[in-house]
């Protein structure tokens, strides 16, 4: 059980998939969990100041994972929602919601779940904290917030999406201030946990020295 934790550098997700697949493991992006309740919410039209109403559609959801060459897939209700996931619109949706004290409860079981024979890499903010103290290894990924953007800003140009830089810069620092203020599960390093700065290092380097940790 690996958890992997930390604000990222527009490539926790990616090291997270690669290290799975590397192991053979199971794979965990709980971030997709908040995500696609923020969508549920969105396609729903709930009300974001009812947390009862919140809260059933985190219980309800209609979700599956699928990998393949294509990397992970995340069907909500059936239908390919990947591409919507990872837009800035749902993100800060998600991290609003995150907060709720009924959503996170609906979540948590579930993300439990995922911990299955032969192991499990888990990418999310509150892996090894809140969800897996106990995993064998904790990882918490930082970057610098500038490089962080402009990562992030590449992703979403090569992806067709025009993003304003500055916007996005501040989109990011609004999301970590809130997501390490909140009261329920805040982000924070794990006691135990190994930091890696990924600022001036590659994919590849940071997958390099978390299976020699291994």
């Amino acid at each position: 059980m690996i958890a992997i934790d930390g604000p990222g550098g527009s490539g926790k997700g990616t090291l997270s998939t690669r290290l799975a697949a590397h192991l053979g493991w199971n794979f965990l992006d709980s971030g997709a969990l908040y995500r696609l309740t923020a969508l549920a919410v969105m396609k729903q039209d709930a009300d974001l100041d009812d947390e009862d109403a919140l809260g059933q559609v985190a219980g309800n959801l209609d979700i599956r994972f699928e990998t393949g060459g294509q990397g992970v897939k995340s069907l909500l209700d059936g239908e390919d929602v990947s591409v919507a996931l990872r837009s800035e619109d749902t993100g800060i949706l998600a991290s609003r919601i995150a907060v709720t004290p009924a959503v996170r409860a609906a979540l948590v079981k579930r993300q439990r779940q995922f911990r299955q024979l032969p192991g499990l890499v888990a990418d999310g903010r509150d892996m090894g904290t809140i969800i897996f103290p106990d995993a064998i290894l904790k990882i918490f990924l930082t970057a610098s917030t500038e490089i962080r953007t402009q990562r992030r800003h590449k992703q979403l140009k090569e992806k067709g999406e025009s993003v304003n830089l500055s916007r996005l810069f501040r989109e990011i620092k609004a999301r970590d201030l809130r997501d390490q203020s909140r009261g329920i599960a805040p982000l924070r390093q794990a006691e135990d946990a190994v930091i890696i700065d990924s600022t001036e290092l590659s994919i590849e380097e940071v997958l390099s020295k978390v299976i020699k940790m291994i």
